[in-house]
Order: structure tokens, then C-alpha cells, then sequence
């Protein structure tokens, strides 16, 4: 889904994105595909690979309480770091 205050991803962007939604949950490691959440919006390099419970989800989500990030002590860039090393780690 394209929102309309976004601008249209570039083909780098897009590339890098159906990678990040290929990746195992960044944060409870379910298989992909996953949803790409960004931290900034609009800024696609800070996206995370995210299932839907941990994006999503009332209790476990990013968007929700949390729980599950806080029981693992992960905020936003301590998960894209943990991204980036998985992205580098499969070169």
C-alpha cells in the first residue's frame, strides 16, 4: 500500500524493500515474508522486517504495546542493526 503523503519508491528503494520482506521477524524470527516497517516514514534504507504480530499486534507490536520488544530490550535501531547484519551476513 502506496500512501498518498509518500513519495513513489525508487528502483533501488523497491529492490531493497523486497529484500527486507523476504527476511525472517526481525524481533521473534517467524519466516518470512514479513512487512516492511519503517522507522521514519518515507525513509525506505530504515525498514524493518517485521511479521504481523510484532508490527501490528495490540499486545507484541511496534504500532501496540510492545511487549515483545520489550521483553527482548530492542528498540527501532537496535532491530536495524540486527537487520543490517543479517542483510550483510547473506553477501
Amino acid at each position: 500500500m502506496h500512501s498518498k503523503n509518500k513519495k513513489a519508491m525508487t528502483a533501488l528503494e523497491r529492490k531493497h524493500v523486497g529484500r527486507i520482506k523476504e527476511m525472517a521477524c526481525i524481533v521473534c524470527e517467524q519466516p518470512g515474508p514479513s512487512e516492511a516497517h519503517e522507522i521514519d516514514q518515507g525513509e525506505w534504507f530504515t525498514s524493518l522486517p517485521l511479521c504481523s504480530d510484532c508490527h501490528r499486534g495490540s499486545i507484541n507490536g511496534i504500532h501496540g504495546q510492545k511487549r515483545m520488544w520489550n521483553i527482548l530490550k530492542l528498540d527501532e535501531l537496535k532491530a536495524l542493526n540486527l537487520t543490517l547484519q543479517k542483510i550483510f551476513e547473506d553477501q
